[in-house]
């Protein structure tokens, strides 16, 4: 019967041998992977495996860029464009808009590359190499004797080796990265591209068709792009912006697929993963759970609330406010998602079956057993002493950390180098400025006394900072008139309380500026609270690293891809739609039929409101090259690829590695994915690389464009 259950648990848990669809495999080993090659070839791949990864030849890697660092996107032209996602591109298409400008609601077009519109502070990185470090890294902690001087040591030599890169070669950027909880390194080599122009972007209604209501959810009708230019010197090396700077020439262009695909179709998606935690404990996912995602969707929620009515009240307001709104939304949904998809999927349960199982396995090796006497007394003991405390942080970070705006404008002063690089402290100003640009001071005020009550709902009266005794006191506990008192007297609500502290105005001390003074013992609180909790942190951190070894030494035959850490990543699997409950079955793709039909279900909803020119082209049914075999115009698709934030952007591949779509969500019903893949249900969604050719020409009129595409049929 034990063995039975063993054979169960394996087979039903993400720590498993991995299926063909689950994994996010790293390229720098991809040719040792005999397992990944072996499936990739069975589900259908037709190029040889060495053309995905090559170090020293042009390859399918070579056209895939980490996006500003938070999404990805694929080089598709021989002069440097690039393809995104519409919400990967949303903060600079913002940072263009105005009322009488507004390209979030209709969209933008440059017809000529003098049209393109620059991004400062954006940024695009092409993976060069990578290299395993991790005897190097581990040779540094032989002399450590504590957690912490194990992560002091690492931490030195990750640097030391990093810095190594740009001192050969000052165009080149080297990252080294933690794997498997600790117990692995590997060094990454970029090289970044600073100058960065929007080109193209549809407008919000078919960029972000469904807004917060389809997020995350299938069927999805979502044309979800943009597309930006990547610009360097006459060399074709990164510069920073210049208007003598030119279209950049890369070493690799995707071509694209106007075939479409197929039920069981092979794909494959390239890009740069952000985090997943598939190999944390039982213990570590009911504190996720309790902690971070519940405070995101409480706090979050009231937040949103008040931003999104002001929104749709003024336009105004709408352009300043929407970048944000939608990238704090899209976490909270998330948050949402994942919780109830742990309890209803019982992930939970299954985590604690392979810990029972990995107990078993201990106790069955002397040589284990010697070392891992405490393993997961020590992961109960740390996680149970620093649970209430950590719950109380996530709320504070949401509530004031990430969440008063005037806050975080003074966080940010408080912490400026004003004495550093002259280039960096120039773009961080900017930045600044830009904050304050897209601030309104009655919708701050409403949210910071927001913020205060549910903050001092949610958590213990041990957990409140200073300013709540002060409201008591001195202004008879009400919150609104402390609020109030504090946008009246602080200098840092506007530019002007910074321009006095650079111009060294001996009347204005900073430090005293009641905003200021409120962050320093927001910090000082957040300090004494992160110090309360370090030994028990400590104590976590090394069971974490110590349970992801042993999960690994009990599975030595088999393949274990790394958590995400917004390294580049490959995932593989097939075109396929799926049952998300009993008699719902749901088709593998969508059309612009769909796109009527939520118009008509949500009429008088801002969010799924779409131009009567864009619903006349749907139905004139003039979709030329771009139908798919049944004359239709797909939107978007579902493939069983491994999909996490970060992801979005990532290219999405047929078997001869020609552009298929770019990967932008996964879906409701396997929410719990960073933690657990659910083979049958977690799915990953695209937008069709053919409607999205089909709004660029046809609404956008853009040809000039489409004739720069590599496009193959």
């Amino acid at each position: 019967m034990r063995l039975k259950l063993f054979v169960i648990v394996v087979l039903s848990i993400c720590l498993q041998s991995v299926s063909a669809d689950e994994g996010m495999w790293l390229l720098g080993n991809l040719q040792k992977n005999k397992q990944a090659k072996r499936v990739m070839k069975e589900l259908g791949l037709k190029m040889p495996v060495s053309k995905l990864y090559d170090p020293k030849k042009p390859c399918l890697a070579d056209a895939v860029v980490s996006f500003g660092g938070f999404c990805s996107g694929v080089v598709v032209s021989e002069d440097g464009l690039v393809f995104t996602n519409h919400h990967c591109g949303f903060s600079s298409i913002q940072q263009h808009s105005s009322v009488e400008h507004d390209y979030l609601k209709d969209g933008f077009v440059a017809h000529t590359l003098q049209e393109e519109l620059p991004n400062p502070e954006l940024y695009v990185r092409f993976l060069l190499r990578t290299e395993d470090v991790t005897k190097r890294v581990l040779a540094a902690t032989k002399d450590a004797n504590t957690e912490s001087e194990r992560k002091v040591a690492i931490d030195s030599m990750m640097v030391v080796i990093s810095d190594e890169v740009s001192k050969n070669d000052s165009t080149l950027t080297g990252v080294v990265d933690a794997y498997y909880a600790g117990n692995e390194f590997w060094l990454s080599v970029y090289r970044d591209f600073n100058d960065v122009r929007l080109v193209f972007a549809p407008p919000s209604s078919v960029g972000k068709f469904g807004w917060d209501t389809d997020n995350w959810m299938w069927p999805r009708h979502t044309g979800d792009f943009s597309v930006f230019r990547i610009y360097a010197n006459k060399e074709n090396d990164p510069a920073d912006y210049s208007p003598e700077n030119v279209p950049y020439c890369p070493e690799y262009v995707a071509p694209i697929s106007l075939d479409g695909y197929k039920e069981g179709s092979f794909c494959m998606t390239l890009g740069y993963p952000g985090s997943t935690e598939r190999y944390l404990s039982s213990y570590g996912i009911e504190e996720m759970v309790n902690g971070m995602n519940q405070a995101m969707i409480d706090v979050r929620g009231v937040k949103q609330t008040i931003w999104k009515r002001e929104m749709d009240r003024r336009p105004d307001i709408r352009i300043k406010y929407a970048s944000k709104y939608d990238e704090s939304s899209n976490y909270w949904k998330n948050s949402i998602g994942t919780n109830k998809a742990i309890r209803h999927l019982k992930v939970l349960e299954k985590k604690r079956e392979a810990e029972a199982a990995l107990r078993d396995w201990i106790q069955a090796h002397p040589t284990e057993r010697e070392k891992l006497l405490r393993l997961f007394s020590n992961l109960e003991l740390g996680y149970s002493q620093r649970r209430e405390t950590n719950r109380a942080l996530a709320y504070f970070g949401e509530s004031f950390i990430n969440g008063p705006e005037l806050v975080q404008v003074a966080l940010e002063i408080l912490n400026f180098d004003f004495e550093g690089e002259e280039k960096q402290v120039i773009s961080r100003m900017k930045k600044l400025l830009e904050k304050y640009e897209n601030l309104d001071l009655s919708i701050d005020k409403e949210v910071f006394a927001a913020m205060l009550k549910e903050y001092q709902i949610k958590v213990d009266k041990r957990y409140l900072p200073a300013m709540y005794a002060q409201i008591d006191t001195l202004y008879q506990g009400n919150i609104q008139t402390y609020v109030d008192s504090l946008y009246a007297t602080s200098l840092v609500t506007t530019p002007k309380g910074l321009k006095r502290f650079l111009e060294k105005d001996t009347t204005y001390n900073l430090i005293e500026d009641p905003a200021i003074a409120l962050s320093i013992d927001l910090i000082v609180k957040y300090y004494e609270m992160n110090q309360s909790i370090s030994d028990a942190s400590e104590q976590i951190e090394q069971a974490e690293r110590l349970f992801n070894a042993a999960m690994r030494r009990m599975y030595a035959d088999r393949n274990f891809y790394p958590d995400a850490n917004s390294t580049m990543r490959l995932s593989f699997g097939s075109v396929a739609g799926y049952s998300p409950f009993d008699g719902a079955t749901y088709d593998y793709y969508t059309t612009v039929k769909g796109i009527s039909e939520k118009v008509r279900e949500h009429a008088g909803d801002i969010d799924f409101a779409i131009q009567p020119e864009l619903l006349s082209l749907f139905s004139s049914r003039d979709f030329g090259r771009y139908a798919n075999e049944k004359g239709d115009m797909s939107v978007c698709f579902i493939s069983n690829n491994d999909i996490t934030g970060g992801n979005s952007g990532s290219a999405m591949f047929n078997a001869k590695g020609e552009l298929l779509g770019l990967a932008f969500d996964g879906n409701w019903e396997a929410m719990s994915s960073d933690i657990v893949f659910e083979p049958e249900l977690q799915r990953c969604i695209g937008v069709d690389i053919r409607y999205v050719l089909f709004i660029i020409e046809k609404y956008g009129k853009a040809t000039n464009l489409i004739r720069e595409l590599k496009i193959d049929r």
